[in-house]
């Protein structure tokens, strides 16, 4: 995780496997879920900071 937070500073890592990024020059979000032994992202969000508020970062599962 620290390996993405150091390749995109404004990322917030939410727990263990998930972690959120500002996309579009902060107008968006994307949460996505990390499998770091695979070494891939899955995309589970991408919205506005009003729809971002609307959802569960740690459960969403919308992709």
């Amino acid at each position: 995780m620290a390996d993405i937070q150091r390749s995109f500073p404004k990322a917030k890592a939410l727990n263990a496997e998930r972690i959120r990024f500002e996309i579009a020059g902060g107008n968006y979000r994307m949460i996505c879920a990390v499998d770091f032994e695979r070494e891939i992202l899955f995309v589970k969000f991408i919205g506005t900071h009003a729809e971002y508020d609307r959802i569960d970062a740690l459960t969403v599962a919308n992709y």
